[in-house]
């Protein structure tokens, strides 16, 4: 009977982390796919003006909404 038990335990359990896996590649939450300042994750860097040199957009984000460094 404690073997049966154990199965069904263990059926159970690989069936919950299954879904859950599923469920956040499947359908991932909206903090996987922006940073806390709204700009998207693997979003290429942009080019300065004046220097040339690339800058994340992060930097341009936070400069623009008046948040230090």
């Amino acid at each position: 009977m404690a073997r049966v038990l154990m199965r069904v335990y263990l059926a159970l359990s690989l069936a919950v982390c299954a879904w859950g896996v599923w469920k956040v590649y499947a359908h991932p939450p909206a903090s996987m796919k922006v940073t806390k300042d709204g700009v998207p994750y693997f979003t290429p860097p942009v080019i300065d003006p004046i220097t040339g040199k690339p800058l994340p957009v992060e930097t341009l984000v936070r400069h623009y909404k008046g948040v230090r460094p």
